[in-house]
């Protein structure tokens, strides 16, 4: 067996691997982010727009683009995909 072999199936976990610290890592991201959000009106805004002068809109906008970036792709999809043997088929 080569060395390279051994790497591949090497047994050893990671921090990752373990649930626990998965779910400090998104905790620790959610607090961030409302930490962020509250930033929003301890500073002096310089709006290009009345709309952008709102608490918390840079955070609101992009989680809703977001959201809509995620539901247009599902409907995309809809036209967009091909089966499985799409580029296993002969010519």
């Amino acid at each position: 067996m080569s060395e390279h072999e051994n790497k591949i199936h090497d047994p050893k976990t990671y921090w990752l691997d373990d649930q626990k610290n998965v779910k400090k890592i998104i905790w620790v991201l959610f607090v961030v982010c409302g930490l962020l959000f509250v930033a929003d009106a301890f500073y002096e805004k310089h709006p290009h727009f009345a709309v952008e002068a709102w608490f918390g809109f840079y955070a609101l906008y992009g989680f809703f683009m977001c959201v809509g970036l995620v539901l247009i792709a599902k409907v995309m999809r809809v036209f967009l995909m091909r089966d499985e043997e799409y580029y296993d088929k002969d010519v």
